[in-house]
């Protein structure tokens, strides 16, 4: 990826929707220049899809945390397939240092949080887990 690409994926990342015409006159480059890398950068698999990304308004009346995980030696696979049955967990992450796995889930409130805890803390192989609630997003750069 040279610095056109990032460009290109930086514009694209702040409106998904932004036409190649655009980007081109944005990047000052010709259109059937953005439309072959954009070609290359989906074929390679560096931009997977177009998507849109939810506001705070769209999140309001969600209660998000995260969850740290400590499970026992070999028993991820296990644990994976049983936490991809509950639809409140977002994304799961693989970590280094104290914790295995940490967890992104939404509820709609503390009751169905207080719920899903306990569902994770009953699947074999979870040895101990943290919860974080998130108060509120400062930063939000992902793309």
């Amino acid at each position: 990826m040279d610095e056109l690409d990032r460009n290109i994926i930086g514009l694209l990342g702040a409106d998904a929707r932004m036409s190649v015409a655009t980007l081109s006159r944005r990047l000052k480059v010709a259109r059937s220049t953005i439309q072959a890398r954009l070609e290359r950068l989906e074929t390679t698999g560096v931009i997977a899809g177009y998507t849109l990304k939810l506001g705070e308004g769209a999140r309001q009346g969600r209660l998000r945390a995260s969850v740290l995980l400590t499970i026992e030696p070999r028993a991820q696979a296990g644990i994976l397939q049983r936490l991809k049955s509950i639809a409140e967990v977002e994304r799961v992450f693989t970590t280094s240092g104290r914790f295995d796995l940490l967890l992104q889930i939404a509820c709609p409130n503390t009751q169905v949080l207080d719920q899903v805890l306990d569902q994770i803390g009953t699947i074999t192989g979870v040895k101990s887990s943290e919860s974080l609630i998130h108060l509120s997003t400062r930063l939000d750069r992902a793309v």
